[in-house]
């Protein structure tokens, strides 16, 4: 039977054997904590950006399937307070029309001044196309699948650039993800296979050598300094109008689109309505 004084020693011993280690590798425990940074920031990074696609996407999606039916609403908002103006004349009457009337202008000038790369209300997905060597593709649902969701993480966590020991690996890194985040934005499962065969066919990541304590604490700083402004973007994704709406579905989304489109369809023949009355009216 083990004495507490027995256990006593051997923790004694053990504790001995700790110190004699640390003493050994003192930036070992530091080492460990940049790891477990980096690891917590990658996932964090795949947590901000699978939500920021699924944003995205859910904004043009409510832009392609609403923009028309806001647009016809405005339209016969104009009308009415125009068609109301006539019939009255009164001066505020008139005043209305006019600001209704001038919300449905364009910006003067934008595109001739951006050369067809920006309207109003930002770039041309043509224009974003060209800079990212990236076809058109509207996205057809919200979330990507969730295969396509698998493949991302584990690319994600395989060919960070966080993880680069060197310059010239980060650099190669950062190359590739860029093109796992488009293949994901766009959903696209069979870029993210094949991506995902080239990263395991090319050059395997160097083993991280142990570094001066001054550097491993520059890079916790920096790491902190990167999840700060993740948290930010995190924060902004979050404040947003469009994530706001899909917070009310986040399991179906499309539908939550639907409901608002046939709410929509039926201001439209409200308004149309309103608009054939004051029309006969004159």
């Amino acid at each position: 039977m083990t004495t507490p004084e027995a256990e006593q020693g051997d923790v004694a011993g053990a504790a001995r054997a700790t110190s004699d280690s640390a003493a050994a590798r003192p930036e070992e425990r530091l080492e460990r904590a940049v790891r477990a940074a980096e690891q917590a920031l990658i996932e964090y990074e795949i947590a901000v950006e699978t939500f920021r696609v699924e944003v995205e996407n859910f904004s043009r999606l409510h832009q392609q399937r609403l923009g028309p039916l806001y647009a016809r609403l405005e339209e016969l908002e104009a009308q009415i307070a125009e068609a109301t103006a006539a019939r009255t004349g009164d001066p505020e009457d008139l005043r209305r029309a006019d600001e209704a009337r001038a919300r449905l202008m364009p910006i003067p000038g934008v595109e001739e001044l951006l050369h067809g790369w920006m309207d109003g209300e930002g770039m041309f997905p043509e224009a974003a196309a060209m800079l990212t060597d990236q076809p058109v593709r509207p996205p057809q649902r919200v979330r990507p699948s969730e295969e396509a969701r698998r493949l991302y993480r584990e690319l994600a966590r395989k060919a960070h650039p966080d993880l680069a020991p060197r310059e010239e690996e980060r650099e190669r890194r950062e190359e590739f993800i860029t093109r796992v985040n488009a293949a994901y934005a766009r959903g696209d499962e069979t870029e993210l296979r094949e991506l995902a065969a080239e990263w395991a066919a090319g050059p395997a990541p160097a083993e991280r050598e142990p570094s001066p304590s001054e550097e491993l604490y520059a890079r916790l700083e920096w790491l902190a300094q990167r999840k700060e402004l993740l948290t930010m973007l995190a924060k902004e994704l979050e404040d947003s109008a469009i994530a706001s709406m899909l917070r009310l579905a986040p399991d179906d989304p499309d539908r939550l689109l639907e409901e608002i489109a046939e709410q929509l369809r039926a201001d439209v023949t409200a308004r149309e309505a309103e608009l054939a009355a004051l029309l006969g009216q004159g």
